[in-house]
């Protein structure tokens, strides 16, 4: 059995390690490896640290920031410093059914599997919050299908992207590609970002319906900035994902059905947040082109040629010719 480093990151959740931690340490404790739990925090200005400190000090790896950045810097902090053969991604608001590890290891027998996540819902109903997604392309605008697995249990089921909240990875494949992309801070669509870049590079990411765990819904954002400005980065994020995936003609043509629909149309309709977030987008172009020009020498180092239209092409032929459930 591969041996896992648990990584957390936390931002002001002293109230989620209370009702969650200990039944998550618990699961953790009884798997049949080595568990290595990695706990960085995100310059937390309530007790977080303390409470870590009293009751788990020599039970994890506690690394602390002085400046307060986002989801991604937070995480990559704990992958640089995670040592064992998988990296298991964990944030403070879920909790972990009874098996759902061991039901994810038979996945990394494949020699091409970057990642694998389980089913994820409320933590006090069983509506489901995250499960296996298609992708699907708009016009040049990239989607995410419903919710679905395929029925056939003897498939592995494949999924767009992996959820940063319980996502297990190959340690080696998720160091090669430098983590998550830390232009996406503080949060929002990193995770997609991250799964793109892992199929572009002709590795895959499954979905395991068998494995459950469950999710206090937005625990560890609702108190974190406006609505507005929630959305604001929203948005940002996703012109972030399309500008580091689209090529050429496809490139441009986003560019016209993003100022169309999303710029002129939020004008109108006084969406504000829509044009403030193409701003915002347009100004870091500089930083996104280093980004792409990077990811296209880490291509090249593994001998691919896979675009992302390429990539929704290969998912709708994995799908082809299964049973598909959908789930919403």
């Amino acid at each position: 059995m591969k041996s896992i480093s648990v990584v957390i990151p936390n931002y002001n959740g002293k109230h989620l390690f209370e009702k969650y931690f200990e039944h998550n340490y618990k699961v953790l404790q009884k798997l049949e490896t080595s568990v290595q739990i990695i706990v960085i925090d995100d310059a937390s200005t309530d007790e977080s640290v303390a409470y870590l400190q009293e009751h788990y000090n020599d039970k994890i790896t506690l690394i602390r920031k002085d400046t307060n950045s986002g989801f991604s810097d937070t995480c990559n902090i704990g992958i640089q410093n995670a040592t064992n053969d998988l990296i298991f991604l964990l944030n403070t608001d879920v909790t972990l059914e009874p098996g759902y590890m061991e039901k994810l290891y038979k996945y990394f027998e494949l020699k091409d599997t970057f990642g694998v996540m389980g089913r994820v819902i409320g933590m006090n109903d069983d509506l489901i919050r995250e499960a296996a997604r298609e992708p699907k392309i708009s016009g040049r605008k990239i989607k995410s299908s419903d919710f679905f697995h395929l029925q056939n249990i003897n498939t592995f089921t494949p999924t767009f992207y992996l959820s940063g909240a319980i996502a297990l990875m190959d340690t080696q494949k998720l160091k090669a590609i430098n983590g998550f992309n830390e232009m996406f801070n503080p949060y929002y669509g990193e995770d997609q970002e991250l799964s793109i870049r892992a199929w572009r590079l002709g590795w895959k990411c499954y979905y395991e319906h068998d494995a459950v765990c469950r999710h206090e819904v937005s625990a560890s954002t609702k108190n974190h900035n406006h609505k507005k400005a929630i959305k604001r980065i929203h948005f940002r994020n996703r012109y972030y994902v399309h500008y580091l995936h689209l090529q050429g003609m496809d490139l441009k043509l986003w560019h016209l059905q993003i100022l169309l629909c999303d710029v002129l149309l939020g004008l109108l309709t006084l969406q504000f947040f829509k044009v403030e977030a193409y701003w915002d987008f347009f100004k870091n172009r500089e930083n996104l082109q280093a980004k792409k020009v990077a990811f296209n020498r880490e291509m090249k180092k593994h001998h691919s040629e896979i675009g992302i239209i390429d990539v929704i092409n290969n998912f709708r032929m994995m799908l082809k010719y299964q049973q598909v459930i959908k789930l919403n």
